[in-house]
């Protein structure tokens, strides 16, 4: 099974923390449109013998798109590729484009998971980030979502400045009230070259709080556990079920299609990405060609992403895997790397039992996952696991 991702590369203004690729002006939407289309058929080839399982609309701000927009993309997959029956089909949308008369037509199309980005329920966070909505559209918006979508998921952002634990707790629970299934929370980030870089270095904002963010991360860890919510990746939280198919494919190294500027893409092997740039996107798709750049993956670059996705997720990084996949030396390396780690109660080796269904029988497998004091620190951790050269 595989994804398709596709980039809509417009917003109608920058957040104060985004560094994702985005154009403010709407003037080539409707170009950017037809040019989006013409690189899925572009690239059918690439898919020809697989199965696509999700379809994912990102950004920037898929949903200033029109809902005929967005039907002509998801055809033009269903064109060219072959799709399962029951895809999951995802739209990231922000709250003041979210009307009643929007998510009826969102409700109507077959997109059947709304992504989002209500970031906080307060509106001087809001203000600090620059986003385009405020509080009352966030409620309102979840308010008509949850009678015509089940399955939702909302971004919330911690770690804000002078955020309390207090009222962090209070943007989890108003989160809660509205029966939401899934929530993606991260911790605010300073980004070179973002406005939110340049307020930090004049004082305008003071400087963000890594202890307090670790805080804020183990209560929502805390808060949502007791709410029936599954911790499956670092910063994603689903009910059972209600895990995102598109972003569990990525961290369990499937394959997927990016499709648009910036966007993204994975074969196993090797990982493109297109320009990040709309105009001259634009115009080498006009010429029949994607405007990629392309890597292939060493054995160590494969190994060190398993490493990276794994310890992200309730997966972990499988031993045998490792073994397997790349040869005892890499296991080696890996085990004596992550002693520290284990002596430090950050990392554990779990012994788990997977089922073989044609052989009516289970096998126990031994997983390196991080602890719960761990999570907080996965990247760094799976950064001191990487390895240069073991060839």
């Amino acid at each position: 099974m595989s994804g398709i991702y596709i980039h809509i590369p417009f917003c109608k203004q920058a957040c104060h923390y985004c560094d994702f690729h985005f154009s403010t002006s709407m003037k080539k939407k409707d170009e950017m449109v037809l040019a989006l289309a013409k690189e899925i058929e572009l690239r059918k080839s690439e898919f020809q013998n697989e199965l696509v399982e999700t379809i994912y609309f990102g950004g920037g701000t898929p949903s200033v798109l029109t809902i005929d927009d967005i039907r002509f993309l998801i055809d033009s997959v269903y064109k060219h590729y072959r799709v399962i029956e029951n895809p999951e089909i995802t739209l990231e949308a922000n709250p003041d484009d979210l009307d009643q008369e929007t998510i009826l037509q969102y409700a109507n199309s077959p997109i059947n998971r709304l992504s989002i980005g209500v970031q906080s329920f307060f509106e001087d966070d809001l203000e600090l980030m620059n986003r385009a909505h405020n509080s009352a559209e966030a409620k309102k918006c979840l308010e008509f979502a949850t009678q015509h979508f089940d399955n939702i998921s909302i971004d919330l952002i911690y770690g804000m400045p002078n955020m309390s634990n207090e009222k962090w707790l209070q943007n989890i629970e108003t989160a809660l009230s509205f029966n939401i299934p899934h929530i993606s929370s991260y911790a605010l980030t300073v980004e070179p070259r973002t406005a939110l870089d340049k307020m930090i270095k004049v004082g305008t904002v003071p400087k963000l709080d890594d202890d307090l963010a670790q805080q804020h991360f183990h209560i929502l860890i805390d808060k949502l556990e007791e709410n029936g919510f599954v911790h499956y990746e670092l910063s994603n939280f689903g009910k059972p079920d209600y895990f995102s198919k598109n972003n569990t494919a990525y961290w369990l190294g499937k394959k997927y299609i990016g499709i648009g500027p910036s966007a993204h893409s994975y074969n196993g092997e090797s990982r493109s990405w297109n320009v990040a740039n709309n105009s001259l996107y634009l115009k080498t798709i006009a010429e029949n060609k994607v405007p990629s750049e392309t890597e292939f993956l060493s054995k160590n670059d494969r190994y060190n992403e398993y490493i990276m996705t794994g310890l992200r997720t309730i997966w972990g990084v499988s031993l045998e895997r490792i073994e397997s996949e790349f040869g005892s030396k890499y296991l080696d390396y890996l085990q004596k790397q992550a002693e520290k780690f284990i002596l430090e109660e950050l990392l554990e080796i779990v012994t788990s039992s997977v089922s073989m269904k044609s052989e009516s029988k289970s096998i126990e497998k031994q997983v390196l996952k991080t602890t719960k004091k761990g999570k907080f620190l996965s990247d760094g951790i799976a950064s001191d696991l990487f390895l240069v050269n073991l060839e």
